[in-house]
């Protein structure tokens, strides 16, 4: 496609989801409060969609599609499960956390009055940890998406999405973004349907025929639907991504901004069905892809299904991109400004002081997504990978004494240091499976020989924290 439609449907794009951010925003006074949670505001349908968009960004043209390609039909399934499960916990846990707290934004919040201070402070760094990566790896997604699609340069693609997504959330904050949400929700599900009719109209036989043969060139890549012995990485893939996403806040700003909990609960559920099947079709076929041979680059393995396309199917992939990376960008920017506003700054920080750290974070996130080396460390598709699974690790050892906050026998100090104890778990792990430099080294990264999540260290930071947590709250009743 010529580099000038493609970046001038970009805009467009761009410039219609600013639109109905500033008009949103314009409709109400603006306070902190509204800007950072939109309380109470949204029924089920906009919750639904609106939790659909913001968790599915342009990761869903590289992610699935990449797993499918290298692990098989569980590590499939596996990232499927993982990127819905947490919508099906917010059903079941959200309701609870709202009435115990109304006036709440993050999950910190919460945390703060069940298990004190430190403790918030400890959620908001892994929360800010998660949601930042996610955010300059989203830059980077983009760059290269319009790239292959359009031939755009890569930098021009980060900064104008930046500029647009920063402009609108810096002024009208979480409404905003709800609002854009609901046309990005609409786009996805284009999307999806697309996928659908791609499967059933074309030849249907040589689709899952590719997708169940084994890559006949990279012998890196098991790739094949049929392959059934990748259940443990799979299983770590649901644990480390769904232990992680309890750390998104925006899913949480949005529990807070449904009108009652009824809302709440159906909009999680229409939520985790329509991502559930997106993930899974994306990845099978990535499978499909693998099948065929060597992808110079599996990242991108979708985008060669695409090759043969005609230019309206192309420009309707630019216009969805657009709409994952803004649905994406403009939740975690104010997330993230939610996080620091409540969680770091104990709510001092007012309404034009959450706008600047909007504002400030994007210049470093655009640098980051450039893949500069900094420190001897480089920034490219395996380090921002090794700082997801670090940030899933620290969320793993955590998940469970927050979840254990709802029990109301859980002692505070034992909480924290169950999370603590998470970590001690999997450094012990590696002491005893190997040695105690190796028990280190799965802190900084849990993978295996493979380079995958590692299902042992992550059942460890789970159990460690869990065993501390729940003992040594009893301990503490029998002394009451």
């Amino acid at each position: 496609m010529n580099t000038i439609i493609a970046f001038s449907l970009m805009l467009i794009t761009l410039i219609v989801f600013a639109y109905f951010g500033f008009k949103y925003a314009s409709l109400s006074n603006m306070d902190s409060d509204k800007f950072l949670s939109a309380r109470g505001t949204q029924n089920w349908v906009k919750i639904g969609l609106s939790l659909f968009a913001s968790g599915m960004g342009i990761w869903v043209f590289f992610g699935p599609s990449e797993v499918g390609y290298y692990g098989g039909f569980w590590d499939v399934l596996g990232y499927a499960v993982a990127c819905s499960a947490p919508f099906y916990i917010l059903y079941k846990v959200g309701p609870i956390i709202r009435e115990k707290l109304p006036s709440g934004v993050t999950l910190a919040d919460y945390v703060r009055i069940r298990i004190g201070r430190p403790m918030q402070i400890y959620v908001g760094i892994i929360s800010i940890i998660y949601m930042f990566t996610i955010l300059f790896a989203e830059f980077t997604a983009i760059g290269k998406a319009m790239e292959i699609l359009g031939g755009i340069e890569p930098l021009y693609s980060m900064i104008t999405v930046a500029v647009v997504t920063t402009a609108y959330t810096t002024y009208g904050g979480l409404p905003s973004s709800l609002a854009t949400d609901r046309i990005q929700a609409w786009v996805l599900i284009w999307l999806l349907v697309t996928l659908l009719l791609i499967i059933s109209i074309g030849d249907i036989n040589a689709i899952i025929s590719d997708a169940k043969r084994f890559n006949p060139e990279d012998p890196y890549s098991i790739g094949s639907i049929s392959y059934m012995d990748s259940f443990s990485s799979g299983l770590a893939l649901v644990l480390a991504i769904t232990s992680a996403e309890m750390f998104s806040q925006g899913n949480w700003q949005r529990a807070w901004a449904s009108e009652d909990n009824d809302a709440l609960r159906k909009g999680s559920i229409l939520a985790a069905t329509l991502v559930l099947p997106l993930i899974f079709i994306m990845g099978f076929l990535g499978t499909t892809v693998a099948g065929q041979g060597t992808a110079l680059d599996p990242a991108s393995a979708f985008f060669i299904l695409l090759e043969d396309a005609s230019i309206i199917i192309i420009s309707g992939f630019i216009v969805l991109g657009t709409a994952l990376v803004c649905s994406s960008v403009d939740t975690l920017q104010n997330a993230i400004a939610a996080s620091v506003t409540r969680d770091i700054s104990d709510g001092r920080l007012n309404v034009n002081q959450s706008r600047l750290i909007t504002l400030g974070m994007i210049p470093l996130a655009l640098y980051l997504a450039t893949g500069p080396e900094v420190l001897g460390y480089r920034f490219d598709t395996l380090g921002v990978f090794k700082i997801y699974l670090f940030a899933d690790l620290l969320a793993a050892a955590t998940v469970i004494p927050i979840l254990l906050t709802l029990w109301e026998k859980i002692n505070p100090s034992f909480a924290f240091l169950g999370a603590l104890s998470g970590l001690l778990s999997v450094i012990l792990y590696g002491t005893i499976s190997s040695d105690f430099s190796t028990g280190l080294k799965y802190i900084i990264s849990p993978t295996n020989e493979f380079g995958l999540a590692n299902l042992n260290v992550f059942i460890s930071a789970l159990a460690g924290s869990t065993l501390i947590t729940v003992l040594g709250s009893y301990v503490m009743q029998s002394d009451d």
